[in-house]
């Protein structure tokens, strides 16, 4: 399995294996229902105990390691990510759960996640597959997977049903596979250049 005390860094942003103690910094970087228009759960950081719920869920899982992240342009936890679905018999896993507050929406935060988790997944973990989806109607995730260079696999109609209101939802499926990494990589890396340059 992959290393649960792994810190991933770039110049911009930090990873940090999710602990308690960052819950209440990403907790107030989640709340707010912009955030969840268009997935397929709800903001569970409306109260405390749906937050711990929330945290017990994104920690305890053992196929999934979910990380903190810092922007460390300003010091402030920016939201956080998941590796899912981990399967080293099959060298493969998904990348998701990824929230940002607002403020960092189209900034260098998301671009520098998506870098470091996918160059660990296949330069140390030696990932065949990363796969990532979101709900079909959520365009704005579908739109920055797509600008990451991940491939369009397909949707899968009536894939799930939301909880809270039985809404039947479509899923949008997208991977990087091993040989296509190199020039994923290279698309990623010459973004997280022009982001510092026009800074």
């Amino acid at each position: 399995m992959i290393d649960r005390e792994i810190v991933l860094e770039s110049d911009g942003v930090r990873l940090e294996p999710l602990q308690a103690h960052h819950l209440s910094a990403v907790a107030r970087a989640g709340n707010d229902s912009a955030l969840w228009e268009f997935t397929f759960g709800s903001n569970p950081f409306t109260n405390e105990a749906d937050a711990e719920c929330w945290f017990r869920d994104a920690t305890c899982a053992p196929d999934t390691l979910c990380f903190a992240i810092l922007d460390k342009r300003t010091g402030e936890i920016a939201g956080a990510t998941r590796y899912l679905d981990i399967q080293p018999a099959h060298r493969k896993l998904e990348i998701g759960y990824t929230f940002l507050a607002r403020r960092f929406w189209r900034t260098h935060v998301n671009t520098e996640c998506k870098y470091l988790l996918m160059r660990y997944a296949f330069e140390t973990w030696g990932a065949q597959r990363v796969q990532l989806k979101g709900e079909a109607i959520n365009l704005r995730s579908r739109a920055a997977m797509e600008r990451i260079g991940a491939t369009y696999e397909g949707t899968l109609r009536a894939f799930r049903i939301k909880p809270e209101s039985g809404a039947i939802r479509d899923t949008s499926f997208y991977s990087v596979i091993a040989p296509e990494w190199p020039a994923v990589k290279a698309r990623l890396e010459g973004r997280i250049r022009d982001s510092r340059a026009a800074e």
